[in-house]
């Protein structure tokens, strides 16, 4: 485990002259309420290598070091968020195992699928709920976290070869550089809306404004206490109890310290006082109505998709998203189907024929 300066020193040093190389990461968001990153893990042809981001070393140097390089990663879009919120991190080229995986029609598309697949090795599970912010990190840890990019290298050269082979690169870097574009986009929590959980919507009005004011306690007391908040009382909970405070039911409050108790009490007690003219209004998304002719493009549009889709032996959704080909259906020009896709569908030909 790299922890200190000296050590990173000699590790930038081994790698400086290296094209490509393995990266992953690990973070903390079941033990913490604030999410941090925890392990950067690095293979390379001949090492593999763990470095500490919670020691007191700066890695903007070793993000610095990679830029230059071709990195290998599996689910790039939660790394890479992750990488940069300790440092600027653009590097010269990624490739994502598993995006080129999907457009190759693999099915399952974990790491751990991938690896059995291609090298006949089975990896542990173990670790993945695992507190990546204790030190120091336990052996089992360690090899899982190491598994994580040992076999990257070599699984990206037999991946983009079978996407070279059928003939689908193209796919893959416009696929790749869309998961970059949206890596990049900040993720702002919508502060009128976060407390309306799964289930939220069956409530009445009143328990609804019951939920909100017990949602937020909950926030409060998560982020006091830095533990995420389900630490505090999970979702089913608050909805119970939103649920049967708003009818004036009985209720047993979950398992809480004395003083959390009596806090949610007190919370619960205002809860009831909102008056009704601040509940919650119930929400009503009512999204344009399509027309006939728009409904009849989107089925055109799905029947061509499912047809290629058949004879490529791919799923459908690959190709293109329901999603993606309703919006298209409603506007032509829409930016919901890459380039490739569109030119899969025909689309660019039927608008040079227009």
């Amino acid at each position: 485990m790299i922890a200190d300066a000296a050590g990173l020193e000699d590790l930038l040093d081994r790698i400086a002259d290296l094209s490509v190389i393995a990266f992953d990461t690990e973070a903390d968001s079941l033990h913490c309420y604030f999410e941090k990153l925890c392990l950067i893990q690095i293979s390379t042809p001949t090492e593999n290598v763990l470095v500490d981001p919670l020691a007191d070393v700066p890695m903007q140097p070793l993000l610095d070091a990679v830029s230059d390089k071709r990195v290998i990663f599996h689910g790039a879009d939660y790394d890479l968020r992750m990488l940069r919120r300790v440092g600027t991190f653009e590097p010269r080229e990624i490739f994502d195992t598993m995006i080129a995986s999907r457009l190759c029609g693999v099915d399952q598309l974990g790491l751990g699928a991938l690896v059995e697949r291609h090298f006949g090795v089975q990896l542990s599970k173990s670790s993945q709920k695992a507190n990546w912010a204790r030190r120091p990190l336990p052996p089992e840890m360690i090899d899982y976290a190491i598994n994580d990019t040992r076999f990257l290298l070599e699984l990206a050269e037999r991946i983009e070869a079978e996407l070279h082979r059928l003939g689908r690169w193209e796919w893959f870097a416009e696929s790749r550089d869309r998961m970059v574009a949206a890596s990049r986009e900040v993720r702002e929590r919508d502060e009128d809306n976060a407390w309306r959980i799964s289930g939220s919507a069956r409530l009445c009005p009143r328990a609804q404004s019951v939920l909100r004011v017990l949602w937020f306690w909950r926030d409060a007391e998560a982020r006091a206490w830095n533990r995420p908040p389900f630490h505090v009382i999970g979702n089913e909970d608050l909805l119970r109890v939103a649920e049967c405070a708003s009818s004036g039911r009985p209720f047993s409050t979950p398992r809480m310290a004395n003083r959390r108790r009596r806090s949610f009490e007190v919370a619960v007690a205002l809860a009831l006082q909102v008056p009704e003219a601040e509940w919650p209004k119930m929400e009503r998304k009512r999204g344009k109505r399509r027309t006939n002719e728009q409904l009849k493009r989107f089925d055109e549009l799905k029947a061509v998709r499912d047809r290629i889709a058949t004879d490529l032996q791919i799923d459908p959704a690959i190709l293109a998203s329901r999603g993606a080909l309703e919006a298209t259906s409603v506007d032509a020009a829409s930016p919901a189907l890459m380039a490739w896709q569109r030119r899969l569908l025909g689309l660019d030909v039927q608008a040079q024929a227009a």
